[in-house]
């Protein structure tokens, strides 16, 4: 298996979580993945590369003009999701801005 399609079952493993991104545009690359995002912090590409050597991922997030905005290096399997999660949507106010941005009721 490439490490595009790996990359891209871990981030399914929690379905609702990247659908939550607006997940888009998946493009693979040699050593990793490149995906668009509509996040309440990051709108536009985010970037996971693996890291042969120590055996973990590099996540990016891009700026338009493709320069790095922000990285988080040496970030483990089980813990990708999270850290895309807290780079691209998860603010303080999470629960009122979904329950607000959808009309939900408590």
């Amino acid at each position: 298996m490439n490490m595009a399609n790996y990359i891209l079952r871990i981030l399914k493993s929690r379905i609702f979580i990247i659908l939550s991104w607006g997940f888009n545009t998946p493009v693979r690359l040699e050593n990793g993945l490149k995906f668009k995002v509509q996040g309440y912090i990051h709108s536009g590409w985010v970037e996971v590369l693996y890291n042969e050597g120590s055996d973990l991922f590099e996540v990016s997030i891009l700026n338009p003009d493709g320069t790095i905005k922000r990285n988080e290096t040496d970030v483990y399997l089980d813990c990708l999701v999270d850290v895309i999660d807290g780079m691209v949507e998860r603010t303080e106010d999470y629960k009122e801005r979904v329950e607000q941005n959808y009309k939900l009721c408590r």
